[in-house]
């Protein structure tokens, strides 16, 4: 779910910002690019994290 909740925030500021429109929720004020900000590199961190989750799963089982 941390997954999802992230690339949501991303989705959202990502959205916003090429609506030209201040994201007043997410990681960033302002018109900032939603690609430099903690948002993004959460989420590829929490994919990263899942998708190793994942794999060691099932190498164990």
């Amino acid at each position: 779910m941390g997954v999802l909740f992230a690339w949501g925030n991303f989705a959202y500021e990502l959205y916003n910002w090429l609506n030209n429109k201040a994201c007043t929720t997410g990681c960033v004020q302002g018109l900032a690019n939603p690609f430099l900000t903690p948002c993004f590199y959460g989420a590829l961190f929490f994919t990263m994290a899942f998708i190793l989750s994942v794999l060691l799963l099932t190498k164990a089982g």
